[in-house]
């Protein structure tokens, strides 16, 4: 079982950057695969970026390559999310997942993940 709990959100004007935090409980972190999706109303939930076990690989959404960052530290648990150069169109409630899911290439899926978040809410105002 794993616990995940994000933060860092919150209302930025376009351009500024803002970094998401998930913390997970549990002592299995370091053997999930780590993603971070998104919802905005009205849209299904996207991919974002996700980082493979060891955090050897990565892997982005095209909006948000160059401009976002994901990284994860597995001592702390914890799993980030950078986000630089905000668009309006980043606007979405935000959600830190886990799989099970074991490899070199981080799956782009929502089935594909086992564990998720409560959300946290990004706005980018123009």
């Amino acid at each position: 079982q794993v616990q995940l709990v994000e933060s860092g959100g919150g209302l930025v004007q376009a351009g500024g950057s803002l970094r998401l935090s998930c913390a997970a409980s549990g002592r299995t972190f370091s053997r999930h695969t780590m993603g971070w999706f998104r919802q905005a109303p009205g849209k299904e939930r996207e991919f974002v970026a996700g980082i493979t076990w060891s955090g050897g690989s990565t892997g982005y959404a095209d909006s948000v390559k160059g401009r976002f960052t994901i990284s994860r530290n597995n001592a702390r648990n914890t799993a980030d999310l950078q986000m630089n150069s905000l668009k309006p169109e980043d606007t979405a409630v935000y959600y830190c997942a886990a799989s099970s899911i074991i490899g070199t290439l981080v799956p782009l899926f929502p089935r594909t993940y086992d564990y998720w978040g409560q959300g946290t809410q990004v706005t980018v105002s123009s």
